[in-house]
């Protein structure tokens, strides 16, 4: 007996030492490279690295801000660059009556000029010195107007897997062939529901139209000319081959949220994948704080982006006006100084774990700018929102919300306190947006696979793979023309020109030997009566 549990004992470490060493010969090497500024976006970037890193791969990440996890298992290498200074998110706060593809033009310069800052980084340098084609099975390329830093997968010469914030755009979609629909699909930006009426429609197609003709172009010469510059053709592909290296591209969204809409099978949705399944516990001086508050919480955050003082002075003292006056403890992500006013439910603090919070039960309400990673965890946790959108897709996030009846969405320029109270009011005591909210939250929630273990399947797919190029669409290797099928609308013209050219050529031809015989024949009969 004793023999047989000694067997079984050596037989259980020879399983579990096999089982390791298959583990450490599927371990991959993989970098993450995350350039844009905004730490919404590298909070998504980042879950999708520490996924990967937990499943025991090797995990390396360029990113121009600090870690944001607090226990990571990837190699971090920060850069040390400038990002959003406070003065740029307070003149796009306070410009509200700019265009959006000025602000989107904007925002695309000052990124664009931070990822190429970013590239000329001594660190940069260094760690592209030390490391050459081979050195890496797979990077992750963290997505925003940034499209010609790709030519580090030309550099390493490994297939490329795009993490982005949003629900896919007029830019990410030809890079894996992704249909534009714009007849039922609404733009990003211009915030409709399905199904679209006839008028929306025709926005919606003007919408797009100009995405994909004008901005879009526009977009693409930068990048070339910033791609030829920092990746010369001598040693690179071009970049339009380096946009065919894209292997997958992973959303921010899920399907639930709407619109519903056909996507290619290298689009993934990974849809919430920044929020944890197991709240961590909060420091000891905040969960006091919410399970002590007898009216329930009430937080207020703006985003990553912006702070309190980016607000302007009376902005920022009518928001005190109506949440001083609430019995609710108000806890506000405002930043550490220029603070509005003090009063005794409302706690000031520069930052706050915010999905922590969120998944708190007494949270009664979220006051947001409406950016998708705070819409996303509101939603997943079932807490009703005021939404305060400043730029970019936040306009069209809060005009879902209210319209889902999840929410009431309010306009910065016009805000005033009347309207704010009110808002506010409604939302927390009226029940249906507190219900419509978690009822679509346990609808977020119904998945067959997390987003964790979504990434972890496909990123190991694409990596076994060797990039996966079956599952590309074959529209990536089609010109625009070809793609709208121009060619062959124009080739069945011809056809179509040439054969009714022919038939009339023909009939006019039979016309004119009819006449000439009539003719012939009108002289014979002449000539008979003569005769």
């Amino acid at each position: 007996m004793n023999n047989q549990r000694l067997r079984g004992i050596v037989c259980m470490l020879l399983i579990i030492v096999s089982c390791s060493f298959i583990h450490r010969v599927d371990t991959s090497r993989i970098l993450g490279v995350f350039t844009t500024p905004p730490i919404s976006h590298l909070l998504i970037h980042m879950a999708v690295a520490e996924t990967l890193a937990n499943d025991g791969h090797d995990v390396t990440v360029i990113a121009v801000n600090p870690n944001p996890l607090k226990k990571s298992k990837v190699k971090y290498i920060h850069i040390e660059e400038p990002s959003f200074n406070q003065e740029y998110a307070k003149a796009m706060v306070n410009n509200p009556d700019s265009k959006i593809y000025v602000k989107i033009a904007q925002a695309a310069s000052v990124i664009t000029d931070m990822a190429n800052v970013t590239l000329h980084n001594p660190k940069m340098f260094g760690f592209l010195r030390d490391h050459k084609a081979g050195d890496f099975d797979l990077l992750i390329f963290g997505y925003f107007l940034n499209d010609f830093l790709l030519g580090l997968g030309g550099h390493f010469q490994c297939p490329i897997v795009v993490s982005f914030m949003l629900q896919p755009i007029f830019l990410l979609n030809p890079m894996i062939g992704n249909p534009a629909e714009a007849s039922n699909v609404p733009n990003l930006f211009t915030g409709y529901k399905q199904p679209l009426n006839f008028w929306q429609r025709v926005d919606n197609f003007l919408y797009t139209t100009f995405e994909y003709q004008v901005f879009a172009p526009i977009m693409a010469w930068k990048m070339e000319e910033m791609y030829r510059y920092n990746f010369p053709p001598d040693r690179y592909p071009p970049l339009e081959e380096v946009y065919k290296n894209v292997s997958l591209v992973l959303t921010n969204h899920h399907f639930s949220q709407g619109p519903i809409r056909p996507n290619v099978p290298a689009l993934l949705e990974i849809g919430g994948i920044q929020i944890k399944e197991q709240p961590d516990p909060l420091p000891e001086d905040l969960a006091k704080i919410m399970d002590s508050a007898k009216h329930g919480i009430i937080y207020f955050s703006l985003g990553t982006n912006v702070q309190g003082s980016n607000l302007s002075k009376e902005k920022a003292k009518m928001i005190f006006n109506v949440l001083s006056s609430l019995p609710q403890t108000v806890l506000m992500k405002w930043g550490d100084k220029d603070f509005p006013g003090e009063a005794a439910n409302i706690i000031y603090k520069s930052w706050l774990p915010q999905d922590d919070i969120l998944a708190h039960p007494n949270v009664k309400l979220f006051i947001t700018h409406g950016g998708q990673g705070s819409v996303v965890e509101s939603q997943y946790h079932g807490v009703p929102m005021v939404g305060i959108p400043f730029f970019g897709d936040q306009h069209s996030n809060m005009a879902n919300v209210e319209k889902s009846g999840f929410g009431i969405g309010l306009k910065y320029a016009t805000l005033n306190e009347n309207e704010l109270r009110a808002s506010v009011l409604e939302v927390l005591n009226n029940p249906k947006y507190r219900e419509n909210v978690q009822r679509f939250s346990k609808l977020y929630r119904d998945r067959p696979m997390s987003p964790r273990q979504l990434v972890s399947y496909w990123v190991d797919y694409v990596i076994r793979h060797k990039g996966a190029k079956h599952m590309q669409s074959p529209a990536v290797h089609m010109s625009w023309w070809e793609l709208h099928s121009l060619d062959v609308i124009g080739f069945l013209v011809a056809v179509l020109t040439g054969v009714v050219w022919l038939l009339v050529f023909l009939v006019k031809l039979l016309c004119c030997r009819g006449r000439k015989a009539s003719a012939s024949k009108a002289v014979k009969n002449e000539k008979k009566k003569k005769a």
